[in-house]
């Protein structure tokens, strides 16, 4: 039974992308984003769990896998696809394109499958990540829908940067850009300069913007790693 703990806490992540995901598509976006945050939470005590047990093993990590693509794939993929769907605004030369646009948002999942897969081959990810996390990308997309849905829809501006975004950070994502691991590996200062940064600045995000300023937060996780 002990085993099987870390296995079923990535179910409950699983679970908790597949809740986002109708959440979505009911337009229901708090919700959405409460579902998609409690998946994070279970996708970070299932690897603790399998370690602090001892019982790690390839199966939870293609389990854990698999539950990620659905819970920062497919779940945030749907409400960016609801968000595109709404928008007024197309420039005149997509005019035609109109119907198919929203599509774009399962470019997400696509290529969070393909990250999540190169992942788990690539030895070099131990300590740090080469290209943007799956979950990372799933928690501003959520968020960022949720900060954006009421003005989005008729602001052309938007309908640029949701589209930019879409494909910048889905690039980003199989990338080799090196980035930094969030883990805090000790209560001193000297190399965790940019952890502990990075979460002044999320809490002054969100304390300015909301939700939203957790997408912001996650822009600059990027630029952190990216300076370094």
């Amino acid at each position: 039974m002990k085993k099987q703990i870390p296995n079923i806490i990535t179910l409950l992540n699983l679970f908790s992308g597949c809740i986002a995901i109708v959440m979505a598509f009911k337009g229901n976006f708090p919700a959405a984003v409460i579902w998609i945050m409690l998946a994070a939470a279970f996708d970070f005590c299932d690897g603790l769990a399998a370690r602090s047990l001892g019982v790690s093993s390839k199966m939870g990590v293609e389990l854990d896998s698999l539950a990620d693509v659905v819970s920062f794939g497919v779940a945030p993929a749907s409400a960016v696809f609801i968000l595109l769907q709404d928008f007024t605004f197309f420039p005149s030369f997509l005019s035609q394109l109109k119907p198919f646009l929203p599509y774009l948002a399962f470019l997400i999942p696509i290529f969070s499958a393909y990250r999540l897969a190169k992942f788990n081959i690539d030895d070099r990810q131990t300590t740090s990540f080469l290209g943007l996390p799956t979950p990372a990308n799933g928690l501003f997309w959520i968020t960022y829908v949720y900060g954006t849905h009421l003005q989005a829809g008729t602001n052309g501006f938007y309908f640029y940067l949701t589209i930019g975004f879409i494909l910048v950070l889905s690039l980003l994502m199989i990338s080799e850009i090196p980035m930094f691991s969030l883990k805090i590996k000790s209560l001193k200062l000297k190399g965790n300069e940019k952890q502990l940064l990075l979460i002044v600045l999320m809490i002054a995000f969100v304390s300015l913007w909301g939700i939203l300023g957790v997408a912001w937060g996650v822009l600059a996780y990027i630029v952190l790693s990216v300076i370094r």
